[in-house]
């Protein structure tokens, strides 16, 4: 699939909604602290931080699962840089990233510093070696050869984004998970837990974030 560049439209919250799927980026309620409860702590981090961990996600968006987990990788006062690779169809704009980012002053030192080095596709630092993939997932993750310690399953909506959801694509990513791997996401759809469930993932439903009444974790034994 060719780079195309997300089409957003703003809410008066300045919360970028997509054009393509009529859904917002993160939560409206707190795009921050949905990250920590579903992502971080659905994948049992940052105690699960080790030398060398790898975090894979598919769905960049704004970047702020990256730096909420590069915030806290930092904080845990690890000495080598965590490794982490998104795959993403429609990359955003720098621009836009840096306006979607800005209504999270807590991760200002890390935006800041991510922003000033992202060449669109890679961002190497001394605490951080990020590589997004762009393209359409389903292509592009077969093709990967890395294997990911801890997954973010965050694409859009299960209902508006179905092609990220599949079970073939559930298949690759168990397929680039370590032993012992886990994968996290908001959505607590039926048929994307089946699809973990086939993929060879021990599936949990567990309390979602705000309004979400359920999400899902995943452990590979």
């Amino acid at each position: 699939m060719a780079d195309q560049r997300a089409k957003l439209t703003w809410t008066e919250d300045q919360i970028p909604v997509s054009d393509r799927f009529d859904d917002p980026y993160y939560s409206l309620q707190n795009g921050l602290e949905e990250t920590r409860h579903v992502f971080l702590a659905g994948n049992d981090l940052p105690a699960r931080f080790t030398l060398g961990f790898h975090i894979a996600e598919l769905g960049f968006g704004t970047g702020l699962n990256l730096l909420t987990a590069w915030s806290e990788w930092e904080a845990s006062g690890q000495k080598r840089p965590l490794r982490f690779t998104s795959f993403e169809a429609f990359p955003m704009a720098a621009e836009d990233m840096q306006r979607a980012l800005e209504s999270f002053p807590e991760l200002h030192p890390w935006s800041s510093r991510f922003l000033a080095h992202w060449t669109g596709r890679t961002c190497t630092l001394e605490s951080l070696q990020f590589e997004v993939v762009i393209g359409d997932a389903r292509v592009t993750l077969p093709n990967w050869e890395g294997m990911a310690d801890a997954w973010f399953l965050d694409g859009f909506s299960p209902a508006k984004n179905p092609e990220l959801w599949g079970a073939d694509l559930m298949q690759e990513v168990a397929n680039h998970t370590a032993t012992g791997g886990t994968a996290a996401t908001y959505t607590a759809a039926g048929f994307v837990r089946r699809g973990l469930e086939g993929a060879g993932f021990n599936v949990t439903r567990t309390p979602g974030y705000g309004r979400k009444r359920h999400m899902t974790r995943a452990h590979k034994a």
